[in-house]
């Protein structure tokens, strides 16, 4: 037995150092992403409550479509990783330059989005004085659309390729040139206008335009010297290709906007109770997706490992790869749950010191902690059937688990029920585990087929 048991982790580390290889990189770049955001909220900060608000409003008004935008390119995971796999560089290159002009297609359409969105804020009930500083916020912000979907085709060609470093770096520095620009374009320094929102908004734009043209700059310094060339990127539009991307990319992109639709669902009707409650929702939430940006990253390496593994005839490792990511996942949102079990007014405190936001919020991270192992597996096994190339089936659960089940339930539990917040949390904690259940389900299901 011990033989047996020495024998099995010894085929398994290699996938796990891959993994890990892939993985961490990716992690520290979703936790860079997350924390732009962040950097924009702290910089408004002085110039008061309605400033914030907007800051707020405007970006989840904006990245809900713009997310969406980006999930269409994710179609680039499964083609360039399995056509790398393969050693097929000219297909990799097709696959990009489709990306590119997928990217260019959907650009107008969004920001024509975004242009109609400013009076939707009043009509929404948003306070005025908030209102009146989204709709500048907003539209300006969508000038950084362009660079941004951009950056998102560059990303997923890189990380197919399995050069992950760079877009970790680019994020992580990215921040640094947000806070800058924030800095400068705020506040008026070194002779430049004081914008406030607006300012903040730029910013974010000059950061987007940074990370494109820095991951153009990687694609082109790993590629200098092979063949063929990077010339042959510049080839017309193949409408095979943008149909094939379209085929993967809709069905990923609207799982997202499922499940973005969702939690913002919970937190409008959460809206509809005590303030204090509102407080505690957000703030745990908010705890939880800090901690799904790890798998997040797991299962984008995962879709890389698969789609390599696939590219070389090698199954049977596309299939460990996928469990080792599972493993990995579900490791590391175990540690999180003990986290939110064993400390959660230390957690909590990192935000407020109010007693009555303290009492719910110990309660949520408890529901948290139980719905973060199913968090983790859902996300990771999602990332390894889109390197399988199936992207419809993680929808379709995700429509079924969140908006005919898991959303129902939290508004019975809390509106009919009085369950209140926590009605709304458990709605969502038994939506991840049916989630989770079925797709580890489907995973090892397409998984054992292709063997």
């Amino acid at each position: 037995m011990r033989t047996l048991t020495s024998s099995s982790s010894e085929r398994a580390a290699p996938q796990l150092r891959r993994m890990l290889s892939l993985a961490i990189p990716v992690i520290f770049a979703e936790l860079g992403w997350m924390s732009m955001s962040v950097v924009d909220t702290i910089m408004v900060g002085p110039l008061g409550p309605a400033a914030i608000g907007a800051t707020g409003v405007g970006s989840s008004a904006f990245y809900t479509f713009a997310i969406f935008g980006m999930g269409l390119l994710l179609g680039l995971d499964t083609l360039v990783s399995q056509s790398c796999g393969a050693g097929d560089r000219d297909d990799c290159h097709r696959s990009l330059s489709q990306g590119v002009y997928l990217a260019l297609f959907i650009t107008p359409l969004l920001m024509g989005l975004f242009a109609l969105m400013p009076p939707f804020f009043y009509a929404f009930g948003v306070n005025r004085e908030v209102s009146a500083l989204a709709g500048p916020f907003v539209t300006t912000l969508s000038w950084g659309t362009l660079p941004l979907l951009l950056y998102g085709a560059f990303r997923r060609y890189l990380q197919g390729m399995g050069h992950v470093r760079p877009v970790m770096f680019v994020l992580v520095s990215a921040n640094l040139v947000n806070w800058f620009f924030n800095w400068l374009l705020i506040y008026g320094h070194w002779g430049m206008p004081a914008l406030g929102v607006v300012g903040s908004a730029l910013s974010t734009c000059i950061a987007r335009v940074y990370m494109a043209a820095l991951l153009a700059f990687f694609i082109w310094w790993f590629e200098r010297n092979v063949e063929p060339g990077l010339a042959s990127l510049f080839r017309r539009p193949d409408r095979e290709r943008l149909l094939r991307l379209l085929h993967l990319g809709f069905p990923a992109a609207l799982q997202i906007l499922l499940e973005i639709g969702a939690f913002g669902s919970a937190a409008v009707l959460a809206g509809r109770l005590t303030p204090v409650a509102l407080a505690a929702h957000q703030i745990a939430l908010n705890c939880a997706a800090v901690t799904f940006m790890v798998p997040l990253g797991i299962a984008s390496a995962a879709a890389v490992a698969v789609g390599h593994a696939i590219g070389r005839g090698e199954p049977h490792i596309a299939r460990k790869s996928g469990y080792v990511a599972l493993g990995m996942a579900c490791a590391f949102m175990s540690c999180s749950a003990l986290a939110f079990l064993l400390m959660p007014k230390q957690i909590l405190r990192v935000y407020t010191n109010d007693p009555g936001v303290l009492t719910i919020g110990t309660s949520l991270l408890a529901l948290a902690a139980l719905f973060q192992l199913f968090d983790g597996t859902q996300t990771v096994a999602t990332g390894a059937l889109r390197g399988l190339g199936s992207t419809r089936v993680p929808m379709l659960i995700n429509l079924g688990g969140y908006w005919f089940f898991g959303i129902p339930v939290g508004y019975v539990l809390c509106f009919r029920y009085g369950y209140g917040v926590y009605g709304l949390w458990c709605g969502l904690t038994a939506a991840l585990i049916v989630i989770a259940s079925i797709l580890l389900y489907f995973w090892n299901q397409a998984s054992r087929e292709i063997l």
